[in-house]
């Protein structure tokens, strides 16, 4: 058999062959059962042997077969050669040995893996064989940009809609009272307190504004901020619509109203879609307090404004944080929400950036067919995303150019 090349090996000379190296409990499974000869032999990586359908357990058995496939390999380069499978001393680059594959079919980095440099990517090598990555470049995908924005209009239209429908639906003040709340029993209502939580969100956006303007990856930024928009919003529709609490003040004028046909029902929702829900611009809705919109929105912007500035930017962060609570400060001194809707629409939205940064930072959802059940949008969103968006800012345009040179 070792006058015969190794491309000529069938199964029964695989098996012949595992046999003489000591591995005859195998020989079933690789070659009767998987039918393995002496090209796929060649191209078996440890990974293979880890991974289904083989899923050897023993971590010594595997261990030893990849010495063995290795000195074969090494002493059948030519073969390599000629099947594309350079040698590189641990496993052919071509047999997924510690590459994973993005959706576009692109080679990804094993996160536990840092022996060999990943394909496509400038990487420099330290004396001790590890890697540090030089330049990554992340592919923008305006098209799935689009999308997102699609889906979070969409969505702010249908929660406009379900506003409408809750605000029929709201108790009678008379029948139904405040429920009784410790924030709000506790602190007097300050009038203009809203119109000031509204005024701390409309900075915070146009913090989030500039930077999503000024920032290299603004596409994947945006993508981002409309997927969990999108999604915490249609979250509060279900939660507004099965369950109508009474008004939290006696100062709300929130008798249920009847729109009439249909017609004028997305009317109304057209103007608060419109006025982007806001009192400053005239909008004035009752029932959705099954969780604060508001407090969504300051906590999101903030979240967003702080994850994607540098570190060292501390002003902006701490002017972030401040605009954030006090914002929220204000929706409950106002007595517009019940301090459960304020802490419930706080701790999903962090909950939820801070899952959905957590699996795209560690790319955790491609090894975990459980994260692509039950995140699908994640998963198409955030495919070809390879790790952590750097913070990486440039002026968006080719002019002016004085302006260009005063950013870097």
């Amino acid at each position: 058999m070792t006058q015969l090349s190794v491309r000529r090996w069938t199964p029964k000379h695989v098996a012949k062959w595992l046999k003489e190296e000591g591995f005859c409990d195998y020989v079933d499974l690789l070659c009767y059962k998987h039918r393995l000869d002496g090209t796929s032999l060649l191209a078996l990586s440890e990974y293979d042997l880890r991974s289904p359908p083989l899923e050897l357990k023993v971590l010594g058995d595997i261990k030893r077969l990849m010495v063995s496939i290795r000195k074969l390999q090494k002493q059948n380069m030519d073969v390599l050669e000629e099947l594309g499978l350079p040698f590189d001393g641990h496993s052919p680059t071509g047999s997924g040995g510690s590459l994973d594959w993005l959706c576009n079919g692109d080679p990804g980095r094993d996160c536990d893996s840092t022996d060999t440099a990943p394909v496509g990517e400038e990487y420099h090598q330290y004396t001790n064989g590890k890697y540090k990555q030089q330049t990554r470049r992340l592919d923008p995908e305006y098209w799935k940009t689009v999308l997102s924005s699609i889906y979070v209009v969409f969505v702010f239209g249908f929660t406009s809609f379900v506003m409408v429908i809750v605000h029929e639906r709201v108790p009678d003040m008379r029948t139904y009272p405040p429920l009784p709340d410790i924030f709000l029993d506790s602190v007097p209502r300050i009038p203009w307190a809203f119109a000031m939580a509204e005024a701390s969100g409309v900075i915070l956006c146009n913090i989030w504004l500039l930077v999503l303007l000024l920032h290299k990856h603004r596409s994947i930024l945006l993508r981002r901020m409309c997927s969990l928009m999108g999604t915490v919003f249609m979250l509060r529709c279900i939660t507004m619509f099965v369950t109508s609490l009474s008004v939290p003040g006696q100062h709300l004028q929130c008798s249920g109203k009847i729109y009439g046909d249909m017609w004028a029902k997305l009317q109304r929702a057209v103007a608060i879609w419109s006025g982007f829900g806001m009192t400053l611009t005239g909008v004035h809705t009752c029932g959705d307090y099954m969780f604060s919109g508001h407090t969504v929105v300051l906590t999101m912007l903030n979240f967003f404004v702080t994850e994607y500035t540098p570190r060292s930017w501390n002003f902006i962060h701490t002017l972030s944080w401040v605009l954030n609570l006090f914002g929220i400060f204000f929706i409950l001194a106002a007595h517009e929400h019940y301090s459960i809707d304020v802490f419930i629409a706080f701790y999903i939205t962090t909950r939820l950036f801070l899952y959905y940064h957590t699996l795209a930072n560690t790319r955790a959802y491609q090894q975990s067919r459980r994260a692509r059940i039950w995140f699908p949008m994640f998963s198409f969103f955030e495919c070809n995303v390879n790790g952590p968006v750097p913070n990486e800012y440039c002026w968006p345009f080719s002019r002016p150019a004085v302006m260009r040179r005063l950013i870097g």
